[in-house]
């Protein structure tokens, strides 16, 4: 190659800067002015409980490789080492922006509006009472000073825990001591200074009264810090356990212990008390798996833990809010004369969440189900689901109904294992079937089958969806669900069932594109066959929306596809390493990304199929975990007006000049911009009409 051919791009995105990108994307929805301004602190809220997760999960486990002397590059052919050094540099970027983002933007924006997080010593008197005595009734009685010292060691830290490094001087010998104050978690992180929408952090307050926790010491100084531990489980397939509950169990607790990956510091902490941190760290550290640096050290800003700022988000201030949004309830559930069962057998019927009611549709699916004396059996896959436990105390109630009622709960959905573990235990104690899965595979599938006696023999009654059986994040994540009683679909459901919760090796789907038995194949035959169409001259067209695009073995068919002459749309909200518009590869590929009122979340797929398009709905993204690793649960929609509403849906995020951004051949992302005064943003077009 001579010096004048520039190199030809690497094939594949790296995964790491790809989701990095993307909170980029979160991020910049706080810094634009076009956000109501309690919405923008949501996002920086968000960006900040993203990262966090990041590097719970991604940056340990880069490090973990690291320390192991791990050489293998990944699709940009940098080792685990350079993408960890490649990974802080744009950390502190992002960090930057988060701290103007925050200091010199929202804080003063807030302050005009009436909402203020104050020093303590900017209070008048009678703040400044309201909160002391706050601190004496409330605060002090919690804390508790731990002095570091020969006869005091350095005391465990718990993962996302605020703290105070203290550097005491003892005025009867003049010697140095330091000591540790946990900010307690089980406060509110904004203390109400007793005037509207004034609050003081509650790190701040302590700071302030640390007189209190140490008489007769000189407090030369306090500086706020924070932890990150890695926080994945480690389940092998190979090793699974005989109770796995049991195991997950001592997995959370031993996670509480789990190596330090991150320090995030206030950028008024002395560098001397950085140093004598980190080694504190590592010396307590048992073992030190992995070893700690100033690499590891992060200034957050004066404010740490930017996550606990969606308290003031949540603020009833509605003129700097998103207007209120009430989901319309689908027109075929209206008629309070007509049962749900009576709905769904006369025709399918496809919901879109938010737009439409997930409470008047799952959730009433659900009831109808437990109350409905001819139902038999309801089975249900629960990978996440609210707190509120509507659910829950609707299979509850069937199972004192007497009907059977079998529930997979997935314990290793990420960070949700304790909720899980919850649940499992309140359905067993009322008599209803729990089972975990298949060893060595998670169940994603979000699938209710529902087993009704009717007048012309046993009907089945199934809910395929998209998104979790959760009615809080129903709210503003954005799924699409499928109600039917097909009969090839509901046998298909029945036998997964029988795979999950008992000794079946079915894996010949009738309708039903089921992971890891058949989806991969299915999937690449679907790209494949659009090819074909191309090279015959025939309409070829993928159009394909979900959260993530990274197996490489699907991307070098979109690749082929593309090169064959499909046109392919792929709307991918989160991590996309498929780079589009390269000459000669990618050129007729296009890749946007969606980030606004709600998380996008819906995983939709179109073939057009030589001008008989099919669409497919389901829980699994385009990543090796979903095709391999997972139990994944995807059906063809097959009337044509829910065919029509659905490819009506992906037009609209295609039309998207409000909050889409465009994936470019270099991997950065540009935001659209409005060609004219009116904006075409997806969600406020969806929430008019659920269908486009």
């Amino acid at each position: 190659m001579s010096a004048a051919t520039p190199a030809r791009p690497a094939r594949y995105l790296n995964r790491e800067r790809s989701w990095l990108a993307f909170n980029a994307r979160v991020l910049h929805e706080a810094e634009d002015e076009r956000t109501p301004l309690l919405e923008r602190v949501k996002f920086l809220a968000i960006f900040a409980s993203n990262l966090d997760e990041f590097y719970m999960v991604r940056v340990a486990g880069l490090r973990r490789q690291r320390s192991a002397g791990v050489q293998h590059p990944d699709a940009d052919g940098r080792t685990p080492a350079e993408q960890l050094a490649a990974i802080d540099e744009a950390v502190r970027r992002m960090l930057a922006r988060a701290r103007r983002t925050l200091h010199e933007g929202l804080i003063p924006r807030l302050q005009a509006i009436g909402v203020t997080i104050a020093e303590v010593t900017a209070l008048d008197a009678g703040e400044r009472a309201r909160v002391e005595q706050y601190f004496e009734t409330q605060v002090y009685p919690v804390l508790t000073p731990l002095a570091v010292d020969p006869g005091h060691p350095f005391p465990y830290i718990s993962n996302l825990s605020l703290s105070l490094a203290v550097e005491l001087r003892d005025p009867a010998d003049g010697q140095i001591h330091f000591a540790r104050v946990k900010v307690p978690k089980t406060l509110p992180r904004w203390v109400p200074t007793g005037k509207p929408h004034t609050f003081v952090a509650l790190e701040a307050l302590i700071r302030a009264r640390l007189d209190a926790l140490f008489p007769g010491m000189q407090v030369l100084g306090a500086h706020g810090f924070r932890l990150t531990r890695y926080s994945d489980l480690e389940i092998s397939p190979e090793e699974e356990p005989e109770d796995l509950l049991a195991s997950i169990e001592a997995q959370l607790f031993q996670r509480r212990f789990g190596e330090v990956v991150r320090v995030e510091v206030e950028p008024a902490m002395p560098t001397h008390l950085r140093e004598r941190l980190l080694e504190e760290l590592q010396e307590s550290e048992e073992p030190a798996m992995v070893p700690l640096s100033m690499q590891e050290v992060h200034e957050t800003g004066p404010l740490l833990d930017m996550a606990d700022l969606h308290a003031i988000a949540a603020l009833e201030i509605p003129e700097h809010r998103d207007p209120p949004f009430t989901p319309q309830i689908p027109m075929a559930l209206r008629d309070p004369s007509r049962s749900l069962f009576e709905v769904i057998r006369e025709e399918d019927l496809l919901v879109h969440h938010p737009y439409e009611s997930f409470t008047a549709s799952v959730v009433a699916f659900i009831e109808a189900a437990a109350r409905d004396e001819q139902v038999l059996a309801i089975k249900m896959t629960l990978y996440r689901t609210s707190g509120d436990g509507t659910i829950v105390r609707a299979l509850t109630e069937a199972a004192q109904r007497g009907k059977q009622v079998v529930v997979l709960i997935e314990l290793q959905a990420r960070f949700d294992e304790v909720n899980n573990i919850a649940w499992a235990r309140t359905l067993e104690s009322f008599g209803v079937h729990v089972v975990y899965g298949v060893p060595g595979l998670k169940t994603h599938s979000k699938t209710t089958l529902v087993v009704r006696r009717e007048a012309e023999g046993i009907r089945r009654y199934v809910h395929i969806g998209t998104g979790n059986y959760n009615s809080r994040t129903a709210r503003t994540y954005t799924d699409v669900g499928l109600f039917t009683c097909d009969e090839a679909i509901g046998a298909d459901v029945s036998d997964l069932f029988n795979v999950l919760t008992g000794y079946s090796r079915f894996s010949e789907y009738r309708r039903l594109l089921v992971a890891p038995q058949g989806l991969r194949m299915r999937l690449l035959a679907l790209i494949a066959r659009e090819a074909a169409h191309a090279r015959a001259g025939r309409p070829a067209r993928i159009v394909a929306k979900m959260n993530a695009v990274v197996d490489h073995e699907v991307i070098d068919a979109l690749y082929t596809a593309a090169q064959a002459g499909v046109s392919i749309d792929l709307i991918v909200r989160g991590i996309c390493c498929l780079r589009p518009g390269v000459p000669e590869l990618s050129e007729r590929i296009r890749v946007i990304s969606v980030i606004g009122r709600f998380l996008e979340h819906s995983r939709i797929w179109m073939f057009e199929n030589g001008g008989a398009a099919e669409f497919f709905i389901g829980s699994a993204d385009w990543m090796p975990r979903n095709l391999d690793r997972r139990v994944e649960v995807v059906t063809p929609v097959s009337a044509e007006a829910h065919r029509r509403q659905l490819r009506a849906v992906l037009e609209v995020c295609l039309a998207d000049d409000r909050t889409a951004w465009e994936l470019t051949a270099t991997s950065d992302y540009v935001q659209r911009q409005p060609a004219g005064a009116a904006e075409h943003g997806t969600h406020q077009r969806l929430m008019r009409s659920p269908w486009g």
